[in-house]
């Protein structure tokens, strides 16, 4: 115990001093982009809204809300904007500290404490890794709750008591009020535990229930506003956007927030009529919404052969490499070095492995969910 503490100690130590200098010579001086809109929205006219047509705030049901309200509660300490970007960014600083630990913790599951040591400091000095949190992104609170899901499905499994349940739940209806996808995450986890760990289905649904009790506030004020019950409405957008005319590997390039094509997508011009049709109520997103859906299934079906070869090229960019990237930087050694060395290594592990573990296979499993839902409905860039 006294040696594991210390090395928790170590690795969140080595955590937040090698990110201290990354925040302050490559982070972020403003919130750009839909962050800013809606955090402005909130401060200034307390809606939570991206976009408004003349004095109306559309609602907002595009986005996830947890960190738009994660941002607007630094807000609450009145700083001036520089210091407010500074403490939001090293919030994240200590969110990656606390992914680091808990990463450790998971290794040891499988691992000697050795090795448990070097693949965290392998992870948490992953230049990826340093960088997320020095940008206003949700990629460190993502990264942050994802790991501590997976140490808490890993404690729930071992324990079932009460704490283990109502622990695991809270995080994941956080996780679903931060990425919509990751519904499908939660359910295909809690069949697995219920396949695989022989979880019985009372503890099983009682965690569902705790999760839709943590959502429930965001999924009332939909109900309210929207007459629905769900948290975001953005699933044939972001199918779109990785399966139009004018999609790559990256996605539409002329794809941008706030549903539109842009004036220059002159291939999408029909697109752009049927959305400049739709009422400025309060409905907009999700006509928009089912308006991109239709589209992308005409766009698959109409052409499937290229969007299944576009769909393997996404998952081998997403696993190794993008050899086409137009992103800036992108080959920088410090970035493509890594990346290359991590797919290569983890694919090498993946193949070689064999423990007969039902937690290193439902890992496994979380791996390849996540890489396919990204690879059909997300690009990227933004991630």
């Amino acid at each position: 115990k006294k040696k594991e503490t210390k090395y928790l100690i170590l690795l969140a130590a080595i955590s937040i001093f090698v990110r201290i200098p990354v925040v302050l010579i490559y982070g972020d001086t403003t919130i750009d982009n839909e962050w800013k809109e809606i955090v402005n929205n909130l401060i200034h006219h307390g809606e939570f809204a991206y976009r408004k047509f003349d004095d109306f705030f559309l609602p907002n049901i595009y986005m996830p809300p947890l960190y738009p309200f994660y941002l607007y509660f630094f807000t609450l300490f009145h700083l001036e904007n520089e210091n407010y970007i500074l403490i939001v960014l090293f919030s994240q600083i200590f969110l990656a500290a606390g992914s680091c630990v808990i990463f450790y913790k998971i290794n040891k599951i499988f691992f000697s404490e050795k090795i448990a040591l070097y693949s965290s400091l392998v992870f948490t000095l992953f230049p990826l890794n340093l960088y997320a949190c020095s940008q206003m992104s949700s990629a460190s609170l993502q990264n942050f709750l994802s790991i501590l899901f997976f140490y808490l499905f890993f404690s729930f499994i071992k324990k079932k008591n009460i704490i283990s349940i109502l622990s695991l739940s809270f995080i994941g209806g956080l996780l679903i009020l931060l990425r919509g996808e990751f519904v499908a995450i939660l359910i295909l986890s809690l069949c697995f535990a219920l396949v695989f760990f022989k979880i019985k289905i009372k503890n099983l649904l009682l965690v569902l229930l705790i999760v839709l009790i943590t959502i429930s506030p965001y999924l009332i004020r939909n109900i309210l506003i929207f007459n629905q019950a769900t948290i975001t409405k953005s699933l044939g957008y972001n199918l779109w956007k990785g399966n139009n005319i004018n999609s790559n590997v990256e996605g539409s390039k002329l794809a941008i927030s706030g549903f539109t094509t842009g004036d220059e997508n002159k291939g999408e011009s029909e697109l752009e009529k049927k959305l400049q049709k739709i009422p400025k109520d309060k409905y907009y997103q999700i006509k928009a919404d089912k308006i991109f859906l239709e589209e992308a299934k005409k766009n698959i079906f109409n052409d499937f052969g290229r969007y299944i070869i576009l769909f393997f090229k996404k998952v081998f960019s997403f696993l190794f490499i993008d050899i086409n990237s137009s992103i800036k930087n992108y080959y920088h050694p410090l970035h493509y070095i890594p990346v290359l060395f991590l797919g290569i290594t983890s694919t090498l592990g993946l193949l070689t492995n064999r423990k007969k573990s039902v937690q290193l296979n439902y890992l496994i499993f979380i791996y390849f969910i996540s890489v396919i839902i990204f690879s059909i409905f997300f690009i990227l860039p933004r991630y």
